[in-house]
């Protein structure tokens, strides 16, 4: 599924450029959560960016595939054609792009892209309605121009609700769980774990066990200074939220 061999990545220009990911390995087989956890400034959200081809960062060494293809000499919108998706630690506003328009140019974008036919108004329509009850979001709601006027519980519901809607093979989740109350955290979490399969890898990026007391991970990864330091059950998640990260850096050290 996604497999990173000690990737390194910069960001900024010039001489202002600076090392951010420095040698990261990773592997997340299809059908499996993998939880990435660090110290702030670790790196988390870098990968994330250097991944989907955020501008601004550059890949100076090492390699990342999504099923054997190279995602690094992809666009960023082949490489979600390709099944890459991103859900942001902090989702952007685009005024004047109402919800549906968006959601449903952005599915029919991926088709085309894959060589498939375009969704029927009908079939978008029914899907739509579909997912927007299972995370109680309004139909007026998705007639608002993306995330205009959402609070942030509102605003990371909406991600999903695309997420679901295009239905990827590899989700990264940026804390998702960040400016949630309890209520939408639960909603959040229940839609990210009704998209688990077999087939699908997720890639879960949060500070906190009470994310991953709803979607529960496989596999937990430490980052810290840009590279992975320690991997363990999801007891390692809990070891982190009762130490902190002082005795795992030390180990690594």
């Amino acid at each position: 599924m996604l497999k990173i061999e000690n990737l390194t990545a910069t960001v900024g220009e010039d001489d202002e450029t600076k090392e951010i990911i420095k040698g990261l390995t990773l592997e997340v087989p299809a059908g499996e959560v993998h939880a990435i956890m660090g110290p702030n400034g670790a790196g988390k959200s870098t990968m994330s960016y250097v991944l989907t081809g955020r501008d601004g960062y550059e890949v100076t060494g090492g390699s990342a595939t999504l099923n054997g293809d190279n995602i690094l000499e992809m666009e960023p919108e082949e490489r979600a054609a390709a099944g890459l998706f991103l859900s942001f630690q902090y989702p952007v506003e685009i005024p004047g792009v109402p919800v549906m328009t968006f959601v449903r140019t952005a599915m029919n974008s991926q088709r085309k892209l894959r060589g498939e036919e375009e969704i029927s108004a009908a079939d978008f329509l029914k899907k739509s309605r579909a997912v927007a009850a299972k995370l109680k979001l309004t139909p007026e709601m998705l007639k608002r121009p993306v995330n205009v006027g959402f609070s942030g519980g509102e605003k990371k519901r909406l991600e999903i609700f695309q997420m679901m809607m295009l239905e990827p093979g590899f989700l990264i989740l940026d804390e998702t769980d960040s400016g949630l109350d309890i209520d939408a955290l639960r909603i959040v979490s229940d839609g990210v774990n009704e998209l688990r399969s077999p087939d699908r890898g997720m890639l879960v990026i949060t500070h906190y066990q009470r994310l991953l007391d709803h979607i529960q991970p496989d596999k937990v990864h430490v980052l810290a200074n840009g590279k992975i330091i320690a991997t363990g059950g999801p007891e390692l998640a809990l070891r982190l939220e009762k130490e902190g990260y002082d005795g795992v850096l030390s180990e690594a050290a």
